[in-house]
């Protein structure tokens, strides 16, 4: 009885095969694209110098100069050739306190939106348009520093001794 009240709310589709594209077609939920537009990047690298803090209209930012290497098997030689690019990253908001903190050397991640500019060079007379990276998260990956051999000692020693 159940079988029977479905069909009568659901017919079947009709058998030729013009008729069920049709009905497939009406029936079918609106179709979304399979992808976002988004503009996102995210770079592993290591610093090349000290964060700098800067501020202009009033508004302090961090900027990062950031390190990535590429290679690959050069097919002819067989040898490895590797590629360095330089990301300038751009720091905002409380995250630019953090920013500010990390030196030269530090392993990081930075996720961000890639972003273009123009600014007029008065050296040559003529506009420039530079691409940085702004920053929305950063993961410091450096490994955590060891504890002093004298720490060890003392912890051990203070394991030995007997309790009372």
């Amino acid at each position: 009885m159940l079988i029977a009240t479905i069909f009568k709310l659901h017919p079947p589709a009709p058998v030729d095969s013009h008729h069920r594209r049709v009905a497939a077609v009406r029936n079918a939920p609106e179709k979304r694209p399979q992808f976002h537009i988004k503009n996102k990047v995210n770079l592993i690298g290591f610093l090349g110098s000290d964060a700098e803090v800067r501020t202009a209209n009033n508004l302090s930012f961090t900027t990062l100069s950031l390190a990535t290497k590429s290679s690959y098997k050069d097919k002819k030689s067989g040898q490895y050739v590797s590629n360095t690019e330089w990301h300038r990253c751009i720091v905002f908001g409380k995250l630019c306190e953090f920013a500010a903190t990390l030196t030269k050397g530090a392993h990081i991640q930075v996720e961000g939106e890639l972003r273009s500019r123009q600014y007029d060079n008065k050296k040559t007379d003529s506009k420039n348009r530079i691409w940085e990276i702004r920053v929305i998260s950063i993961l410091k990956l450096d490994r955590a520093e060891k504890a002093a051999p004298e720490d060890d000692e003392q912890g051990d020693a203070m394991s030995e001794e007997p309790a009372a």
